[in-house]
């Protein structure tokens, strides 16, 4: 939806729809059309319906962008083609008049190192383009520009669940979009100058941005809160500029192929939607550019990819029906998997109820289950990471559920790869560090030390008196003995890992105490939204059985 607060802009954004239209052609999913103020606001009722006109209705699709990359790489498999993951490019090998013919690469989860020979190298390195052009040419000019977007994920509620929002005049004349995805709400994205990154993190002046860009198109009656941040990333986009052209200086809208003087083919920029359009004109070029042959010819179109053959819209109730499992369990795997989610399903093992015969979860407000961690192995997962962010979405859903599962992960994923207790351990630090750097949650510890202490006085007795409940040897600050005390004197069983993060999210300065001034502070953004959940006060709400302050969510 692209609501319209301005006569003249009915017209104006009506032409470019209309054109979005037509170069769809056959292709369109749906035409566009126009609606009223009434008809806007039960379409999407937390639109902010003072001066609104209108709206502009537009379809898109909408997919799984880790699990589409991953479907396209086990196509290729089973094309005949040998894959690697978590391999680094060393240097390009050459022959003696400098020409490309392979890679030396690192195995980075074993420290091995390897020649790879080929007739033929194609660079198709996004962001890090110009890092294996350089390679192959180290006098060539730059081509790719990084830039980083930031989104956020925000609670279901925050957006119809069919229904997404445009906004195509923001403050700074950014484009930011707010849609329903995964059963949550996604919004973003900031667009930014950015250097070159493996690890990139969104900063919380983008978390920022968004956020109030969002206020201005929702009722006054939704309060949009810094803690309802569930997840908050940023991505690395190549725009690039085509070596080809004159004007080096202009950025291509779609993608480009250069050949470069030692031969090495490169492919930068483009978009999902032409993906396989760029892969043909790729290959036409390292045919042409390399003398090679092509026995059958360009197999792209129509070629269905891994757990497409017997898929359809309605496969799920047969995994409801054949083996007893939830309806948006078996959803959520046929939308991921395709027809692949019959054997997920295989691997399920029995829950012991009446309903669902199979399917353990993961996390009980999520439809992961265990069985698609030991399917994960089975596709190339090597680390805990890849489970929770490229194999499942959970890091960037929910980066305490994902913090919550990781422990389960690890430990079946030590079941299928012999992982030591040692190497557990590494998973799960590592996994916790991606959390941390590159989900969102440095940037919510960095927001929650920013806010202000606004509490009356009774509030701030109330503080007081849950902080002296731990500080019982009254020393101003509570340690993680003191936590462990108090667990322990009122039987609660919580394990030393989870006393240290208890205590780290709420220790603002990293000092290893909480402070009262920090106990304040985490009442206060409970308060005015700016925290939406704590799982400390949580644990102490279950124990003393009065909750701290109105919160819900437990975002970032």
């Amino acid at each position: 939806m692209l609501p319209i607060y301005k006569l003249w802009q009915v017209p104006y954004y009506w032409v470019g729809i209309k054109a979005y239209d037509f170069v769809s052609g056959k292709r369109v999913l749906k035409n566009s059309f126009y609606i009223s103020k009434a008809q806007a606001l039960e379409r999407f009722p937390m639109l902010k319906s003072d001066s609104l006109k209108g709206a502009l209705i537009y379809y898109d699709g909408q997919h799984n962008d880790a699990r589409m990359n991953l479907a396209i790489i086990l196509t290729a498999i089973r094309q005949g083609a040998k894959c690697a993951n978590h391999v680094r490019v060393l240097s390009l090998l050459k022959t003696e008049d400098g020409k490309v013919n392979g890679a030396k690469v690192k195995d980075m989860m074993t420290g091995q190192e390897w020649d790879v020979r080929a007739k033929c190298v194609v660079n198709a390195t996004g962001p890090f383009t110009d890092t294996i052009r350089l390679m192959g040419d180290p006098d060539t000019q730059p081509i790719c520009a990084p830039s980083s977007g930031v989104h956020i994920t925000l609670p279901g509620y925050y957006s119809p669940s069919n229904t997404g929002l445009l906004d195509p005049d923001t403050s700074d004349g950014r484009v930011i979009f707010f849609l329903p995805w995964e059963r949550m709400t996604i919004a973003g994205t900031t667009d930014a100058p950015s250097e070159l990154t493996l690890s990139p993190s969104p900063k919380d002046q983008d978390i920022e941005f968004i956020l109030q860009e969002i206020r201005g198109y929702l009722s006054k009656d939704v309060s949009v809160r810094r803690g309802d941040v569930m997840s908050a990333w940023s991505g690395l986009r190549p725009l690039v500029r085509d070596p080809n052209k004159k004007d080096t200086k202009s950025l291509a809208r779609n993608h480009i192929i250069e050949v470069g003087k030692s031969g090495l083919v490169t492919i930068a920029g483009g978009k999902w939607t032409t993906y396989r359009h760029m892969a043909e004109e790729t290959v036409d070029t390292c045919i042409k550019a390399h003398d090679l042959t092509s026995s059958s010819g360009c197999v792209t179109p129509g070629l269905l990819l891994e757990g497409s053959h017997d898929y359809n819209h309605l496969l799920y109730i047969h995994l409801v029906q054949d083996y007893g499992m939830e309806v948006d369990v078996a959803q959520h795997l046929c939308n991921t998997y395709g027809d692949r989610a019959f054997v997920v399903a295989r691997m399920c093992r029995m829950t012991g109820k009446r309903w669902p015969i199979v399917g353990h979860r993961l996390h009980p407000e999520f439809p992961y289950l265990d069985a698609e961690v030991r399917y994960a192995v089975r596709e190339y997962a090597c680390t805990a990471i890849d489970v929770i962010a490229r194999r499942m979405r959970l890091a960037f859903l929910n980066t305490y559920a994902a913090q919550e599962v990781l422990p389960e992960v690890v430990r079946i994923m030590g079941e299928e790869l012999n992982w030591s207790s040692s190497e557990q351990r590494v998973q799960l630090e590592r996994a916790r560090h991606f959390i941390d750097e590159e989900m969102g949650m440095l940037a919510k510890q960095n927001a929650a030390s920013n806010v202000s202490i606004n509490l009356t006085k009774e509030e701030m007795q109330q503080a007081k008196d849950r902080f002296n409940k731990l500080d019982k040897d009254k020393k101003g600050h509570i340690t993680v003995n003191d936590l462990r005390r108090h667990f322990r004197e009122n039987n609660q069983k919580i394990d030393e890992r989870l006393l240290h993060e208890l205590l780290n999210e709420v220790d603002l300065n990293k000092n290893g105490e909480i402070e009262i001034a920090e106990f304040f502070q985490l009442y206060s953004g409970l308060k005015n939204g700016q925290i939406t959940g704590n799982r400390l006060l949580g644990y102490l709400d279950e124990i003393h059985g009065t909750p701290s302050v109105n919160r819900a969510c437990g975002g970032l």
